[in-house]
Formats: structure tokens, sequence, C-alpha cells
């Protein structure tokens, strides 16, 4: 498996105590558990605070979990030296959500896009020039564009250089937040069909992560709901898009079709969530069970799992 996460928490502090001790924490990830294949793309899709961009940032080695494991292709990655990373993380990369706080202002594009090969003693330096063009080609951008500043592109071709830095290390693996969120719909069809051509024909595999099921839906083999840090949903893309079984998927799917839809209350705090069921305080069939003891994904071993008591009925 190329990429294994198995019960993952990931907390951080939000309060300290005189001693400078954390005393109160978000819990963004709480036994998260997922595994991604060579050439798979698997879909993230929940509202903001959920824990998928927590997720992401743990899966590239940005974050240390604070429990549980994560292995890049069977190797455990809390256990990997500090060369051992630095190679593996050539496989395995991430394009952000605004690329032109991720990119570096002070540099070209032909810096930004070799830095990685330099890293790595890869190429000779007029090799890395002309590798660094042949990238901008492949995502839609000119050989003039190297030569250029962030600040001198649109958002789009912004977030093309992203893709373009990523793919500089030939990964296997790219995690994607929210790579097209802030484009306009024809630009997010462009790059959307890009993604899906390289996955084709190079055999990338992406978890890909959005707020949007529509976007996951067109792009992702398998999608994987989140709320409050858990995992509330997983299966076939497809298949949960033509009957979700868990309510909040439904809500997210009606909300993605621009559907209007009612749901009470407000999400609750991941400082102190609500016992049982964490969407119980929002959910319309909701009922004392829930309220009080928490549904495991089931059934085990399925390729379709739901976390909740009442799935049979929604």
């Amino acid at each position: 498996m190329l990429l294994s996460i198995d019960k993952v928490e990931k907390r951080f502090p939000v309060s300290r105590g005189l001693l400078g001790r954390p005393n109160a924490f978000v819990k963004a990830l709480d036994g998260v558990s997922l595994d991604l294949g060579a050439g798979e793309i698997v879909g993230i899709v929940g509202e903001s605070g959920c824990g998928k961009s927590t997720l992401g940032r743990c899966a590239v080695g940005l974050y240390e979990p604070s429990g549980g494991r994560i292995a890049w292709d069977g190797q455990d990655l809390a256990k990997m030296g500090v060369s051992q990373r630095r190679q593996s993380q050539r496989r395995f990369q991430m394009v952000f959500q605004n690329p032109f706080a991720s990119l570096n202002p002070r540099q070209k594009v032909r810096e930004i896009l070799t830095e990685t090969l330099e890293v790595h003693s890869l190429l000779t330096s007029r090799e890395r020039t002309t590798f660094a063009a042949d990238l901008l080609g492949k995502v839609g951008l000119a050989q003039g564009d190297l030569a250029k500043y962030p600040h001198e592109f649109s958002g789009g071709q912004r977030q093309r250089i992203g893709i373009a830095r990523a793919l500089a290390g030939k990964p296997e693996l790219i995690v994607m937040d929210e790579p097209v969120s802030s484009l306009d719909v024809s630009v997010q069809a462009s790059i959307l069909n890009m993604l899906s051509q390289w996955n084709q024909s190079q055999k990338i595999s992406y978890l890909f992560i959005s707020h949007d099921l529509q976007v996951v839906g067109y792009i992702s083999d398998r999608v994987i709901v989140m709320y409050l840090g858990k995992i509330v949903e997983e299966g076939i893309t497809a298949e949960v898009l033509k009957k979700p079984r868990h309510p909040y998927t439904k809500i997210l799917l009606a909300a993605s079709e621009g559907k209007k839809i009612k749901v009470k209350g407000e999400p609750p705090s991941p400082v102190n969530p609500p016992s049982g069921c964490a969407f119980h305080t929002r959910c319309p069939y909701a009922e004392k069970k829930c309220r009080e003891e928490n549904q495991a994904l089931t059934p085990e071993g399925s390729l379709w799992k739901v976390a909740c008591w009442k799935w049979e009925q929604v």
C-alpha cells in the first residue's frame, strides 16, 4: 500500500496554564484510518474544521501525529531517519489551497521549480532549466514564464505553478488541499481534467481534499466524508453520491447541488465535543442511543462503511 494511515490522532493546544503547559486541546483528528494504493484517487470531503487539511499535512509529514501510525510504502514515517525521510519526501508531495501564500514571492518560477532538484542534487543546472520548462508546458504555461515572479500570474496560473512544483520530484502521491476551491468554474474544470489525465498516464495517486462533493465526485475513485475529526462515511464515490447513507453526507451533497436544506444547530466545539455521535446535535434522525454511544464505521471489511446507528433509515 502506497499510503497507510492507522488510527491517527492529532491534538493542538488552545490554552495553557501558569507553567505554560497545555490545559485544553482541539482534537483535529480522532482515530482516522485509511489506505491509498498506487494510481488511486481518494477524495476527502467535509466542511471547514472537520480535520481534512490536518489529515493531509500529517500524510506528507508536515505535522507529527499525536497518536497512531502513518506508513509510506510500508515504512513507518515516525521511524525514518532524517536522510531517509528526505529522500522519501520526493515521492510524497502537497499542493496547497492558496498558491500565492505557498510560493516564495522573491523567487522566479525557474527557482521555484528547480529547488527540489537542487536539494536532491538531481541533473545539471542546464538540465534543470530544461526540465522546468517542460513542466510548465505540462501545466499549460509558456517557457518564458520561467523568468517571472508569482505576483505576475493569475490565481489559476499560480495554482498550476504549485502543481508543477509538486511534480518536480516525480512523486507517486500528491496531497491536494482544496486546489481548485478559489478558482473560476472553467479554470477548475481545466485543472481537474489535467490532474485526471496525469493519473491515467503516469499513475500518480492523489489524496484530494475538498469541501465540495461534486468536485470530489468528478475526480475521485473513493470518497471519505469527515466530521469533527472522524470519518463518518467511506465508499466508492459513484455509489456514495447516488445514495449517501450518513445524514451529514446527504447535507453536503444537497449543498453541493445548490439545494436549500435546513440543518438544526451549529457545529459543536472541537474543544468540547458532544458525547455519542458528534453529529447528533444537528441530525434529524438522532435518538437516545445516538446521544449516548458513538457508532464505529460499519460494516467492517466492506467497501462502503458508515458511522451511523440509523443508516438503514436515512
